[in-house]
């Protein structure tokens, strides 16, 4: 989950480019490094390591410009390392590039350069694009930057800069995230909204295809092919202190403890004032359309798929409609069976997965309304949908989701609910019950987190151990899936789920002494099992 920060305007940019890479240290990164035009030209300041390392580069070799671009890098083409680490140049370092996402046809056009006499320093795919703008270019970077564009496949977001033209910042968003700040006499662009918090709250979110021409005066928004467009500007109403770790030690623990207030603010207005019913406003289908439901597809990746695991059975179980979970890296390529009367729910925290935006498409492709569950208002996922149901988590700033994957559970709940009161497959009443128990669920939470003193004691435990197993039956395995990927995903500590049943099939030759198993057991009608 790399991270792109760019500015043009009358201040020195290396802080403003420091301190927007800051913003994005929660997206995890290995290197980072930023290029700025300077009274020597196009130079760049890079390294491997925590932006500390980089800062402290900076401290002996400034970087004084006022126009420049930055990035924090993941590892994916080469090792975490100085001449891997963004931005890459062209050989004649007129050209300067950030980069998200991956170009999957980068060595057949590396290959292309080197014949014409390009030399590559570094592994990346990024590189590659920092040449072909520069074989592109005949005077116009606007033009270079789309004709190199053309020739790329894959998903990216670029900032790009040129020696030539240094009152530019051009930027492009090709399924990777991307929004253009804009202020008074200076513009940004970033990667997310927190980078450029600091300095502007109007904001324009560039879609797929879409590039923008950043001067100090102004921006300018087209399509790759040159056609311009004109957006609405989208005005940040949150603050940056939401974004801050608010005396936390980090992130995550800081979002675990906004779960209760979650929860109340994804239900808040959705509960009809007799407490047993659903308004669900923001769907758009006529109670006929909603009876004509033959399936539901749900399709997501990592967390959200875990949520959608637990909502396929919620939709089930109170609608009676039947529902297929997809990996949504998957869903494209297996032909799904799509009819006029399949509603496609697709769930992203962000709202800009690039694998779950592809299958967004291609349900809308194959005729499904499709119904979206995300996080962020305006964000692709959201525009794109028939329907949309905002989760109202608020900013999510950690790696790992805590508070957005329990308030996906919250917006299944509901989304459930209605459709059952829709259908009439459920009483009153009993809506009216689960609903009390949804109500009370953010003081149950709070009572949980006072545990915090325990919770620690057992977590200091478990970190002693290499192996670990998670178990559970029906809901519980699905949020089993859930607790296992994020014990491997922020601890390293190698971790597997399993049906509860399914241990005697195999699985319990791993199971050794010493080796920890979290069983999961909340469900009554399952007690008996334990």
């Amino acid at each position: 989950m790399c991270g792109i920060v760019g500015y043009i305007g009358k201040r020195d940019s290396q802080d403003i480019l420091i301190e927007g890479l800051k913003k994005l240290e929660y997206r995890g990164y290995d290197s980072a490094g930023i290029a700025v035009f300077t009274k020597d030209g196009l130079s760049i300041r890079k390294s491997k390591g925590r932006l500390a390392v980089l800062e402290d580069k900076l401290r002996g070799e400034p970087l004084h410009g006022s126009v420049g671009i930055g990035h924090t890098r993941w590892a994916t083409h080469g090792e975490p390392s100085d001449v891997n680490s963004h931005p890459h140049t062209d050989n004649s370092s007129k050209f300067s590039v950030v980069h998200n996402g991956i170009v999957e046809n980068y060595l057949e056009l590396k290959e292309e350069l080197i014949e014409k006499g390009h030399r590559f320093v570094s592994e990346t795919d990024t590189e590659v694009i920092s040449h072909l703008i520069a074989e592109e270019y005949d005077g116009d970077i606007v033009r270079a930057v789309q004709r190199a564009v053309k020739r790329m496949r894959g998903a990216f977001a670029i900032g790009v800069l040129t020696e030539y033209e240094p009152e530019k910042l051009v930027a492009v968003r090709f399924a990777s995230p991307l929004v253009i700040g804009v202020g008074k006499g200076e513009n940004f662009i970033g990667s997310d909204i927190p980078a450029i918090l600091e300095y502007t709250r109007d904001v324009y979110i560039l879609e797929d295809g879409e590039m923008a021409v950043l001067t100090r005066d102004g921006v300018e928004i087209m399509t790759t092919d040159g056609e311009f467009i004109s957006k609405e500007i989208f005005h940040v109403d949150w603050d940056l202190v939401t974004a801050e770790k608010a005396g936390f030690d980090h992130f995550m623990l800081k979002e675990i403890f906004e779960q209760p207030q979650a929860y109340r603010d994804t239900m808040r207005g959705r509960i009809g004032e007799d407490g047993q019913s659903v308004v669900l406003n923001e769907i758009g289908m006529t109670d006929e359309e909603i009876k004509r439901i033959a399936k539901v597809h749900v399709v997501a990746c990592g967390t959200a798929y875990h949520a959608g695991l637990v909502g396929k059975s919620i939709i089930e179980s109170l609608a009676r409609i039947p529902v297929e979970t997809d990996v949504a890296s998957e869903y494209r390529y297996r032909s799904p069976i799509i009819t006029p009367d399949t509603l496609v729910i697709v769930v992203s925290q962000s709202g800009e997965t690039a694998d779950t935006l592809a299958a967004l498409r291609e349900a809308k492709r194959c005729g499904a309304r499709v119904l979206a569950i995300t996080n962020v208002v305006g964000s692709s996922v959201a525009r794109e949908a028939d329907d949309c149901i905002i989760t109202w988590a608020g900013p999510e700033i950690a790696v790992a989701s805590t508070k957005a994957y329990t308030s996906q559970l919250i917006a299944f709940y509901l989304l459930g609910l209605y459709l059952a009161q829709m259908r009439g497959t459920i009483e009153r009443e009993e809506i009216g019950r689960i609903v009390a128990a949804m109500q009370s669920l953010p003081e149950q939470v709070e009572s949980i987190l006072e545990q915090k003193t325990v919770l620690s004691q057992v977590a200091n435990q478990l970190a002693k151990h290499d192996n670990l197993f998670f178990i559970g039956r029906g809901l519980d395995f699905a949020v089993a899936q859930e607790g296992s990927l994020k014990l491997k995903e922020i601890s390293y500590i190698h971790s597997e789920a399993y049906a509860a049943g399914e241990l005697k099939h195999g699985t319990l030759a791993l199971i050794e002494e010493g080796v920890p198993v979290v069983a999961l057991i909340t469900q009554e009608a399952l007690y008996e099992k334990r």
